[in-house]
């Protein structure tokens, strides 16, 4: 791939993406982020000065600017992972998930058949249109079994409501006009670079200022960890080897109760950075009113992008959690810039009726 155009890529999981794929050296990434308060550039800074790395300030809902990037950048492939994303906000105001997952993946969509249509001979068959989601477009699971690429979708919250018509939008785009789209559904991910709102980053944050730790409910609800990097691997085989028209589910096999992960936390810092007066953190636990229609268990089947593309986690959640916790811990300065912003860590997705509960 000469030219790979990545949405979202000042994000948690895109500037994930763009960092590998500059670092690997055999294509030039053209990073396209509306820099909304969880996009970031200083996630990018490492690589910002490489010949190989271009950025365009602009928002996937403006149908003039995709076009004009795509006229100016002649992508051979599109790794779409600009999204709202976050459950709780997507409580508060949905209308700016709705807005931005369904009508500018559309947007993307239609700009990326227009170019993929002027494209003749091995770039026409070259391209391909990675379409990147999420696990909770399956809704929840119960004590046991695993989302595969079969599962029927059941969206509990404006966010995976969202996701999953943009999922269907890219589907139908490839049935219905032949644009060679490749979908991902991947499991929750942590790592570094992820704006604390999000249950690690936000528990390590609070954490570190000796803060209360809120987790919703008892902590039952469980998840599977994907660390950061992994995912980003498995989006770049999807782009390479992914077949058009098929989906890979993408996890990494490490289920854990919520209350388990703030634990791990605290033990992992309690060792590394000990808080005066606090010599056990796991005291600063607080349990919260749960969330409204809060899914109680996330697990992945990642059996087929395994057997199909090749692909395996190289992180456990255990050294994978260590690694973000380290990173955050030498990353001060970067946490205090995107916190600078908006949100401060507070409470967000209550219905209106429990505020003052």
């Amino acid at each position: 791939m000469s030219v790979v155009l990545v949405t979202g890529g000042a994000g948690f999981i895109g500037s994930a993406l763009v960092r590998m794929l500059v670092a690997d050296g055999g294509c030039t990434v053209v990073n396209v982020d509306a820099l909304t308060y969880a996009g970031n550039l200083d996630s990018v800074a490492g690589v910002a000065d490489s010949a190989h790395y271009r950025f365009e300030h602009a928002d996937i809902r403006d149908a003039a600017a995709m076009r004009a990037v795509f006229e100016r950048h002649r992508p051979d492939a599109v790794i779409h992972l600009a999204a709202e994303s976050h459950v709780d906000r997507s409580i508060d105001g949905p209308r700016a998930f709705v807005e931005t997952n369904v009508t500018g993946t559309f947007v993307l969509l239609e700009e990326a058949l227009r170019h993929w249509r002027g494209l003749h001979g091995a770039a026409r068959e070259r391209f391909r249109f990675v379409h990147v989601s999420t696990d909770e477009v399956y809704g929840s699971l119960g004590a046991t079994g695993l989302f595969t690429e079969a599962s029927p979708y059941r969206p509990s919250s404006p966010y995976s409501a969202t996701k999953a018509a943009s999922d269907h939008l890219a589907r139908a785009w490839h049935h219905t006009y032949g644009l060679p789209v490749v979908t991902t559904n991947c499991s929750n991910n942590y790592g570094p670079c992820q704006f604390p709102e999000k249950l690690i980053p936000l528990t390590i944050v609070n954490a570190l200022a000796g803060r209360p730790l809120p987790v919703y409910g008892a902590g039952e609800n469980v998840r599977d960890w994907l660390f950061v990097d992994d995912h980003a691997r498995a989006l770049r085989l999807a782009c390479e080897r992914g077949v058009p028209g098929e989906t890979y589910n993408v996890g990494g096999l490490n289920e854990r109760r919520n209350i388990d992960v703030v634990r791990a936390i605290c033990g992992i810092l309690d060792e590394i950075a000990p808080l005066a007066g606090v010599p056990d953190r796991t005291a600063l636990i607080t349990f919260v009113h749960d969330r409204p229609g809060h899914d109680l268990r996330y697990a992945i089947d990642a059996s087929r992008i395994r057997r199909e593309l090749g692909w395996t986690p190289h992180e456990s959640f255990d050294s994978g959690l260590r690694r973000t916790v380290e990173w955050y811990l030498a990353n001060g300065a970067w946490v205090e810039r995107v916190q600078s912003g908006a949100y401060r860590g507070e409470r967000l997705g209550r219905l209106a009726a429990e505020v003052g509960a």
